[in-house]
């Protein structure tokens, strides 16, 4: 994942931090710096630790908490649709949500009529689903993530998959129940089968022995099986809301760097030399620019312009231009 959009603040910011060694700016420094904490939940047997493990191995510079309490961000995880409860609790979450069709490749057979496949009848279904959530719904495949990462580690698994590769008929319990598969007459034993079966499911093992007889190599497989898996698109969604709470965290910053200055002079002038100094500026305006790309499809604007939408939208605006001139003013780099 990209650097934040606020770290170039919060490098400067530590860095002004450690010169004045005031214990005060110390803690405005350490708040901007606090990543965005995520909490996964849902209805029990969704699939919430596996996305947990997912999101912690592909989501950098995100934290995945264990407690919803702490979190800043929601990732509820959905098993084929929205019961009530699921809109319920999204409703009432009081934070930003990313609902997650987890299990994807349950939606659609392997060889459906319309030969797209799983993931693609999945696409559909989280654009009806986001209706129903009240909360934007991304396709995921929670197993096969955390197989992109954890997976074909050691020469069993890896041996397994080049034996069924080497089967003309080794497709032929792949698209019907687990036990067609572990039924078919193969070289794989038993137990190596099971554990293809626990680390990639059925969708996972027919990927991986396509690409193995394409010649695929592990590493190849691995990242077959995060770009099918939607890690990514996950993580890219939580992103683009994370990007909201980091500039609202820079412009907290600054208000109580502010509010420092005017009432410990001793102090004063130092901060507002910071924050008018050219890489200070030119920092704020990443951060912002960042937010704006997040806010455009997400927060509709009031006609009033009162509300917090539009509100962020106008300070995005103001940090963007004030960077620009000045970075205008020295031709293009910051000094």
């Amino acid at each position: 994942m990209k650097i934040r959009g606020n770290q170039p603040f919060v490098d400067e910011l530590g860095r002004f931090a450690a010169e004045c060694a005031d214990p005060r700016v110390t803690a405005i420094a350490a708040r901007a710096a606090t990543p965005v904490r995520v909490a996964v939940v849902g209805r029990p047997g969704a699939g919430r630790g596996t996305v947990a493990r997912a999101l912690t191995h592909a989501a950098r510079g995100i934290t995945v908490t264990a407690s919803p309490v702490d979190a800043d961000l929601l990732v509820h995880v959905l098993a084929e649709v929205v019961k009530p409860e699921d809109a319920d609790a999204i409703a009432a979450a009081g934070r930003p949500v990313l609902a997650v069709l987890n299990k994807a490749d349950l939606v659609g057979s392997l060889s459906g009529s319309d030969g797209r496949g799983p993931v693609a009848a999945a696409r559909d279904r989280c654009a009806r689903l986001a209706e129903l959530a009240g909360a934007p719904v991304q396709p995921m495949i929670a197993l096969l993530a955390v197989a992109a990462f954890e997976a074909l580690n050691d020469n069993t698994a890896w041996a397994a998959l080049q034996t069924l590769a080497a089967c003309s008929d080794a497709a032929a319990g792949l698209d019907g129940s687990f036990a067609g598969f572990m039924a078919a007459d193969n070289a794989v034993p038993t137990d190596a089968r099971y554990r293809l079966l626990d680390n990639l499911d059925m969708f996972g093992t027919a990927l991986s022995i396509a690409a193995v007889r394409r010649a695929g190599t592990p590493a190849q497989v691995r990242s077959l099986l995060r770009r099918v898996s939607g890690v990514d698109s996950v993580v890219a969604a939580l992103s683009a809301r994370a990007a909201e709470l980091y500039y609202r965290r820079v412009l907290e910053a600054v208000a109580e760097l502010e509010a420092l200055a005017v009432e410990h002079t001793g102090i004063g002038q130092r901060i507002f030399d910071f924050l008018s100094c050219d890489d200070a500026v030119i920092a704020r305006m990443a951060a912002a620019v960042e937010a704006a790309q997040a806010l455009e499809p997400t927060v509709p604007t009031d006609p009033t312009g009162r509300d917090e939408g539009s509100r962020l939208r106008r300070a995005c605006a103001a940090d963007i231009t004030r960077g620009s001139l000045r970075r205008s003013a020295h031709g293009g780099e910051a000094r």
